[in-house]
């Protein structure tokens, strides 16, 4: 059984880089940008430790989007921590209206929003292109 539990630790440490992390902020700003034009988003926020950038269509829930964007990238990393799980590329709730894709690159926390029929992996493969 200890032989087990190693293998998992040992598959959990193998991650493989995003290659939207070689992209700067100023990249990753023009494609959230564009990707803000797709059909069922509803808008993004970028933030890191010292800024935060809020494009959303509808400015009055900036707090509950935010709220709702820090909470699901600390609980992901928890849940991955507490499952031994590696490092999380992206996590992408379902709601009752929306659906939100959040993911890390670099200092860089990203949160994209949008309707719940909208295409996430459309947004994951702009975003991953160079």
């Amino acid at each position: 059984m200890v032989r087990q539990k190693r293998n998992a630790q040992e598959i959990a440490t193998v991650t493989e880089p995003m290659a939207v992390e070689a992209t700067s902020e100023s990249n990753l700003r023009g494609s959230l940008e564009e990707i803000k034009t797709y059909e069922g988003v509803i808008g993004y926020i970028l933030r890191n430790s010292t800024s935060a950038a809020i494009d959303l269509k509808d400015p009055t829930k900036i707090i509950d989007y935010a709220i709702l964007s820090s909470s699901a990238l600390d609980a992901s990393e928890e849940l991955s921590e507490l499952f031994n799980l590696g490092k999380v590329k992206e996590i992408v709730i379902e709601g009752k209206g929306i659906k939100v894709l959040s993911f890390a690159v670099g200092e860089n926390k990203v949160s994209v929003f949008m309707e719940k029929n909208a295409d996430y992996e459309k947004i994951l493969k702009k975003l991953h292109s160079p």
